[in-house]
């Protein structure tokens, strides 16, 4: 039980378990990744009538295993004007926050690193360290399309943050914790989609703005940017961006089940039987779905009107969203 042995005494052998377990951790999500990336491109490939990848493998399954083996074999450059520090630096920076956020996530009841009171805060905070990677990326490239590229990125990520942690303070009114298991278990009654679906939607629209995807991809806008902030990128390190964009669709995709569908709660108690860990797997496999659904069907909008519809369609519906359930609890609790 990882919540149990992360509480014991730290012990050189629990020390061995924790890093294993972290390891395993480390291999599920990249797992995810490679397979995620293999039915994105299956399912926009469905819905826009073309077969996707189909010839590597049966099935094609082999097909993103050969795209990330070649982008490991090709040779990192690096153009010759760039700040070498930084520009090694920024791909970690974008990185590590994505799956560090991970710690604090409960699978199911039991399956959890860390059960932290602040687990939200936690959250919110190492994800806006990813902003730091994509400018520090921008400016080391010395590329003036890669620094447009990272402060454009910065502005939308920024803007939608804001959002995104205002939907989230109208669960923490409610629940009155932000303590993520604390929040699991307050739905056992109704899950917070139900009450929160103002917030819900919210969320989902600032997390896609977040994750730099389509119909909010303006940062790697190719038909006026080349790519933006990761243009000059090669090899292993173009690689860790597109792997810190799918990891942190996978930490998002965990934070929506947690926050709004119940985590590992049975839609129906008589339903309990079935392992909270399946339950998770099928409301998070929702949202990933709806990710892919997205990016097929929506096309990009322009960058004013990404930004006004942050600070004047978004904000505002999140700061009523938090009027109206503080009113709510005030005279109902």
């Amino acid at each position: 039980m990882m919540r149990e042995l992360v509480q014991q005494p730290l012990t050189m052998w629990n020390l061995l378990l924790i890093v294993l377990a972290a390891i395993a951790l480390l291999l599920v999500v990249l797992v995810f990744v490679t397979y995620a990336i293999y039915f994105e491109r299956k399912v926009i490939g469905w819905m826009q009538l073309r077969p996707g990848p189909n010839r590597v493998g049966p099935l094609g399954l082999l097909q993103t295993v050969a795209d990330v083996s070649k982008l490991l074999l090709k040779e990192d450059t690096r153009p010759k004007q760039a700040d070498r520090i930084l520009f090694a630096l920024a791909p970690v920076l974008a990185y590590a926050p994505a799956f560090t956020v991970l710690a604090v996530m409960p699978f199911t009841e039991s399956l959890q690193f860390a059960d932290l009171d602040i687990g939200v805060l936690y959250y919110v905070g190492l994800s806006s360290i990813t902003v730091l990677g994509v400018i520090t990326a921008g400016w080391a490239s010395n590329n003036k399309y890669a620094l447009i590229g990272g402060l454009r990125s910065a502005a939308q990520m920024i803007s939608y943050e804001v959002a995104l942690v205002m939907s989230i303070v109208g669960i923490v009114i409610l629940t009155g914790s932000m303590n993520l298991r604390e929040i699991v278990e307050a739905q056992r009654d109704v899950w917070n989609i139900v009450p929160q679906f103002l917030a819900f939607l919210i969320f989902i629209i600032a997390a896609q703005a977040e994750l730099n995807r389509s119909p909010f991809d303006l940062p790697e806008a190719e038909s006026e940017l080349v790519a933006g902030y990761h243009v000059e990128y090669s090899g292993f390190r173009f690689a860790m961006f597109m792997l810190a964009e799918y990891v942190y669709m996978f930490a998002m995709g965990t934070m929506v089940t947690v926050l709004f569908l119940g985590g590992w709660l049975p839609i129906h108690p008589a339903l309990s039987f079935i392992p909270g860990i399946v339950w998770f797997v099928v409301k998070f496999s929702l949202y990933v779905f709806l990710q892919f659904w997205l990016r097929a069907t929506m096309p990009r909008i322009r960058s004013d009107q990404l930004m006004s519809f942050a600070w004047k369609g978004l904000l505002p519906l999140a700061f009523l969203n938090i009027l109206l359930t503080a009113g709510f609890v005030s005279i109902f609790a």
